[in-house]
């Protein structure tokens, strides 16, 4: 057995959103989510009803920054409190967390906050918890603030990659 003490950064950001709580959050589906983000088409989704639910899930496939499909199970889905929880496990690379809960805004309809919690679980993993740095989360929720919010504005896909 070999027990280390784990690599791991967790960082947390809140956008500033242009619909209703109520609006946003259906937006927060594996399957949704390719209406909106430049790129997004998951390569299985695993839903009774189609769309994210609690026990969703769903696998994509490598990026520019993950070697291997990437598996994702949706472990609260609290449509009620607009609160949901993923995890995807990327074997011998990460194992992240993402928790994002919406509230009212007080100067915009909605404020999401988003947490990810990274956890590298091989030396590749390594290197990327090393680069996942508050600058680089940053400007990643900065460029889906921006493309989420050019859907709920527009109503289409914006059209350059974030």
């Amino acid at each position: 057995m070999n027990i280390n003490k784990p690599n791991r950064k967790k960082h947390s950001y809140t956008q500033h959103l242009d619909a209703s709580p109520e609006k946003v959050f259906p937006l927060l589906c594996p399957v949704l989510e390719a209406n909106w983000v430049p790129g997004w088409m998951p390569k299985l989704v695993l839903s009774h009803s189609g769309v994210c639910e609690q026990d969703c899930v769903f696998v994509t496939t490598p990026n520019g920054e993950e070697p291997q499909n990437a598996i994702w199970v949706v472990t609260r889905y609290d449509p009620d409190n607009w609160s949901l929880k993923m995890h995807k496990v990327i074997p011998e690379y990460t194992v992240t967390k993402l928790e994002i809960s919406l509230y009212s805004g007080n100067n915009n309809p909605t404020d999401a906050h988003i947490t990810y919690e990274i956890t590298a679980i091989g030396p590749s993993g390594d290197e990327f918890v090393q680069d996942f740095t508050e600058e680089w989360y940053k400007t990643f929720m900065l460029d889906w603030e921006k493309a989420m919010n050019h859907y709920l504005n527009a109503g289409e896909i914006i059209a350059e990659r974030i």
